[in-house]
């Protein structure tokens, strides 16, 4: 069997789609047999312009089972805009129908947020007639909706983005779901079988990461790694939580993303000097702020989009023993509360509830040994690849 994967992202670029997609294909590669063959076709690391780690136009795996070819595509610089996204998207598109135009395959997998490469990959699926099986992480249209609400954009996005989603979603033949929120989104879509595997924790996350013992330093040091887009808000919240705060606590943010300067602009009017930005690492060099950090933060933008989502910085906080601060909504509220211990979850860009908790809530650390044990990455890898290759042994499973 020869496995055609598109993923926009893959390591050492960094971020969720990156480590996930990564862990997929090794994992694929270990569980199909010796004469089978693995081609991903990505991009070079691109996620933030501050972080270009090398990586190589072409590599090949021979550690797992079976070979492991990965194409990398060179795309033009984008800076995060939507204009220099779509850009890189068609660049992306072209690369991939020049690398399948006379290649045999016997099933198409994708790993897709933004919606366009599972459209691509039904694309490639419809032409060959082949099985595809995508990995749904964001529900694109819906956020794209609410960021432009309202205007003339938002009705012609919705027009062209409804007809991308019914073309792709009815070729699948089987549709992960990264959240389980998303799962009446898909009510439409009874064409595909669905399966539910979520993020999960990185063997990094699994090492020692236990708060040092002695006394809790002061001033007490919140801990945000991550994306900062509009999506997560933090601009309308850390700065403005900062200032009631005051020299009690102190903000460390690691990241780049599209509302950096956002951030960057309301520390300034809020005149703050207890946040600190540093740029986006690798996971290796995360682990040290991990160690030294006091709480763990989170935030999610007051949309109705948001409320489906499952942030998937969850797993790497809960492979801690830190305290979670998490300010979300919805399936990831009830998520917390359920599957976490040791939390705080406030109301999204409630700056004064954030800071009650905080002043209210005792502060304590506790190992939390079962989530740890129930969502390792290796796990929901292994489960996941095997859910994929069955897709491709179904009867009738080319698409239409």
């Amino acid at each position: 069997m020869t496995i055609l994967l598109l993923t926009f992202y893959f390591e050492p670029d960094t971020g969720p789609g990156a480590f996930r997609t990564t862990a997929l294909v090794r994992e694929l590669a270990r569980q199909l047999p010796a004469e089978s063959a693995v081609h991903v076709i990505t991009t070079h690391p691109n996620r933030y312009a501050s972080y270009k780690p090398p990586a190589a136009d072409r590599e090949e795996w021979t550690d797992g089972n079976c070979p492991v070819t990965i194409h990398r595509v060179q795309l033009p610089v984008h800076n995060n805009s939507q204009l220099g996204q779509i850009r890189s998207f068609m660049v992306y598109y072209q690369a991939v129908q020049w690398f399948t135009r006379r290649k045999k395959y016997d099933l198409i997998v994708a790993s897709s947020s933004r919606l366009f490469t599972a459209f691509l990959a039904a694309r490639v699926a419809r032409k060959h007639r082949l099985p595809l099986s995508l990995d749904i992480r964001d529900l694109f249209r819906e956020a794209m909706l609410e960021t432009f609400r309202g205007s003339l954009a938002a009705v012609l996005l919705n027009l062209l983005l409804q007809a991308v989603e019914r073309y792709t979603f009815r070729t699948a033949m089987h549709i992960n779901l990264v959240s389980e929120g998303f799962r009446p989104y898909f009510n439409a879509y009874p064409n595909a079988a669905y399966s539910y595997f979520t993020n999960g924790i990185d063997t990094v996350f699994l090492t020692e990461l236990a708060t040092k013992p002695g006394p809790i330093p002061q001033p007490r040091l919140i801990l945000y790694v991550g994306n900062i887009g509009e999506g997560q808000g933090l601009h309308k919240v850390i700065p403005q939580a900062a200032r009631k705060l005051g020299a009690d606590y102190r903000f460390l943010i690691i990241g780049n993303g599209g509302a950096r300067h956002k951030l960057e602009a309301a520390i300034r009017r809020e005149g703050v000097d207890t946040v600190e930005l540093r740029d986006t690492v690798n996971r290796e060099a995360l682990l040290e702020p991990f160690r030294r950090a006091d709480y763990l933060f989170l935030h999610l933008n007051d949309l109705d989009a948001y409320k489906r989502v499952l942030p998937s910085k969850l797993f790497e906080y809960g492979a801690t023993d830190k305290p979670i601060i998490a300010g979300v909504a919805g399936y990831a509220a009830s998520f917390i509360r359920e599957q976490l211990t040791n939390y705080i979850v406030f109301e999204p860009g409630n700056v004064d509830e954030l800071v009650r908790q905080l002043h209210e809530t005792p502060y304590f650390t506790q190992t939390r040994a079962e989530f740890r044990t129930k969502f390792q990455r290796s796990a929901i890898s292994r489960d996941m690849a095997a859910e994929i290759l069955k897709t491709a042994e179904q009867p009738d499973r080319h698409p239409a």
